[in-house]
């Protein structure tokens, strides 16, 4: 058979999955008046009646054997009730979320205010991959956002049918241990849910930290979201550090570009204006770090060295540079607060008041610099796109009442490209300013000069208390300190390329 795949996951009929997971708990519940029937009837006439001999003795010692056949036969039965039931809740999740992003990516959205967004067509890739591409192809080529967009929807929609598969091979090896492979001996491993399996898995991961792989921090995301709340609070409880460190934290929605772009890398050829123009901008870096606007200066030379290789934000030196930016992230998380915490108590309560951890992710939300408040922010970045991701987690106190916090990280990005129609004024440091005329710094890109890049970056993860029976209103944390300035007098800076 070959990997589980697109379509599998897409066309699979789960509703026998359903009425197989409902037949073994009918079986099992069949089985507990059977297990009550023999032992109080069966067994206590065979325990109780006055006889001795060889046949007593055989026929007691099989009245035990069968009494306790009938016992083990009821506790497999509920194991594999249980694993069918969590199972077919699990991909049921998982096909719904595959389905949804699937109509999402075919319809596009034509009504985009920006820019409309073509739609996409979604099938099958090679050994369980999921490949995306543009339903029509335009004369001005496909867009940096377009490409973001396909990449998106390809990776997450891979991530499902992995998430499917991986749940499809923990049902196998937990129904293999519940019948322990001999049809005449019931009675082996016991399942309440599918916890019993993913969880050691997840806690094996998590001890890998920063040393896990690409491959193997997406099962760990994947078996983050399968674990029940409770066997969230043990794994957090247990191994935070070591999620954290594997980036347990890091933000799934959707991440694209905001426009189109410059265009094509290296589609012209560049003329003597645009190397003029490339020097000057070197120029014009070396000035903004004396100036001391060296995210700016650093972000510029990224552009100017042609590698197109990926930046990282400082997210916490944002937010301490721009309180308008921490209180955009900060706003986010008000917004959403009351209703995390509303939702954890509600599994703290269902749990039996049991610790219980539940994953938290705000919606995308741009945020727009202001050369007029930061330069150097104006000119790094210009617009980001952020959101928060975190964990809810209520563990009881003493006295049993609930404690709730909240842990949660800032996340940002942003393409770092120059559109066609934008001119440039910068300030130097001795006064005065030097113009560059519209377009020139997209012409850096396209006439393979320059190249654009992706920057992200997260901040440092913060607790945050969110009361017990009563919410707290109190501040949330400051965001940490630079740390160092990043100036050109600091040796652990990074140092610019192309200078």
């Amino acid at each position: 058979m070959g990997a589980f795949s697109y379509t599998d996951l897409m066309e699979v009929d789960l509703g026998k999955l359903g009425s197989a997971a409902d037949d073994w708990a009918s079986t099992a519940a069949g089985l507990k008046k059977l297990r009550t029937d023999v032992q109080k009837g069966l067994l206590r006439l065979s325990d109780g009646a006055d006889w001795a001999g060889l046949n007593a003795t055989v026929t007691k010692g099989f009245v035990r054997k069968t009494v306790k056949e009938v016992a083990d036969l009821q506790v497999e039965a509920q194991s594999i009730a249980a694993v069918l039931r969590d199972a077919h809740e699990e991909l049921t999740h998982v096909q719904k979320q595959a389905r949804k992003l699937s109509a999402e990516a075919r319809k596009g959205d034509p009504d985009r205010a920006a820019g409309p967004d073509p739609g996409l067509l979604v099938s099958d890739g090679p050994h369980g991959t999921v490949k995306v591409i543009e339903a029509f192809c335009g004369v001005e080529g496909t867009s940096q956002r377009t490409k973001d967009l396909m990449q998106w929807y390809a990776d997450t929609l891979t991530g499902l049918v992995a998430h499917a598969a991986e749940i499809d091979a923990a049902v196998t090896r937990a129904l293999k241990r519940s019948h322990g492979g001999d049809p005449h001996n019931a009675g082996h491993a016991t399942y309440t849910s599918l916890d019993e399996d993913q969880l050691p898995r997840a806690t094996r991961l998590a001890s890998l930290g920063s040393d896990a792989n690409t491959a193997q921090r997406a099962e760990l995301q994947r078996l983050w979201t399968s674990l029940s709340p409770q066997a969230r609070a043990e794994l957090w409880t247990g191994h935070k550090d070591g999620l954290l460190a594997a980036g347990l934290l890091t933000p799934t929605v959707k991440q694209a570009a905001p426009d189109r772009g410059s265009g094509p890398h290296g589609s012209e050829k560049p003329g003597a204006e645009d190397r003029r123009v490339r020097e000057k901008m070197n120029l014009i870096a070396e000035a903004a770090d004396w100036k001391g606007d060296n995210d700016a200066s650093r972000h510029m030379a990224h552009y100017l060295a042609n590698s197109g290789t990926d930046m990282e934000l400082p997210v916490d030196k944002m937010m301490s540079d721009v309180p308008d930016f921490r209180a955009h992230i900060e706003g986010s998380i008000a917004a959403h607060k009351d209703t995390w915490r509303e939702q954890a108590l509600a599994e703290f309560r269902r749990n039996g008041g049991r610790p219980v951890s539940i994953p938290v992710e705000t919606s995308n939300r741009d945020f727009s610099f202001n050369q007029g408040v930061n330069e150097n922010w104006f000119f790094a970045v210009g617009s980001t796109r952020s959101n928060v991701t975190g964990v809810v987690t209520v563990v009881p106190d003493a006295s049993g009442e609930p404690k709730v916090g909240l842990d949660y990280q800032a996340n940002a990005w942003d393409r770092y490209n120059w559109d066609e129609n934008k001119g440039v004024n910068i300030g130097l440091p001795w006064g005065g300013g030097m113009d560059i005329p519209d377009g020139r710094m997209a012409r850096l890109h396209t006439t393979g000069i320059a190249q654009e890049f992706d920057m992200a970056g997260s901040s440092s993860v913060k607790h945050y208390d969110l009361g017990g029976s009563a919410p707290t209103q109190g501040p949330l944390p400051a965001p940490d300190e630079p740390g160092r300035e990043g100036g050109r007098t600091d040796p652990g800076r990074e140092q610019q390329e192309a200078r």
